[in-house]
């Protein structure tokens, strides 16, 4: 059985969907189709100017699978654009992060709540409470809140033994 594909994560859905050369009739242009998160690989490391860690971490994904999105992007609009075909964009495997600077955590023993920007790695599961020290914190919100975290999977895993 294959794995389910990891969604990707971006900060908007793009404001245009598709470009064709001017002058060319759609109908009889051969079209490339580039997804929304090859899209988004493109705009963070070409346009926003971040490396490929910090554009992989803003994605929550591994920096090897952003540099494979990346060079098929890359090869996509460069074949569209030499080739004069038209650039579709669409489709593929993400969720719009829906914020842009913070995640916010809580720890379940003591109550507090507090703001960690993107980008840092911090995550629930691998943190422990600001104020009390318990390590009983989650995260509030946000695409990936109210996950299982690593502890819980290994403590499943033991149950069925």
């Amino acid at each position: 059985m294959v794995r389910p594909r990891k969604p990707r994560f971006v900060e908007k859905e793009p404001g245009s969907t598709y470009f064709k050369p001017r002058g060319v009739p759609a109908g009889s242009l051969e079209e490339v189709m580039l997804s929304v998160e090859e899209l988004e690989t493109v705009r963070l490391v070409d346009r926003e100017g971040l490396n490929q860690e910090e554009a992989a971490v803003r994605m929550e994904v591994s920096r090897a699978t952003l540099q494979r999105m990346l060079a098929g992007a890359r090869a996509k609009i460069a074949d569209a654009l030499v080739s004069g075909k038209a650039l579709g964009i669409g489709g593929g495997d993400y969720v719009e992060s829906g914020h842009s600077s913070a995640r916010r955590f809580r720890c379940v023993s003591c109550g507090s709540s507090w703001d960690e920007p993107f980008g840092t790695g911090i995550r629930a599961c691998e943190t422990s409470c600001r104020e009390c020290g318990a390590e009983t914190v989650v995260r509030e919100g946000g695409p990936m809140a109210g996950g299982r975290g690593r502890r819980s999977r290994r403590q499943q895993g033991r149950d069925t033994m």
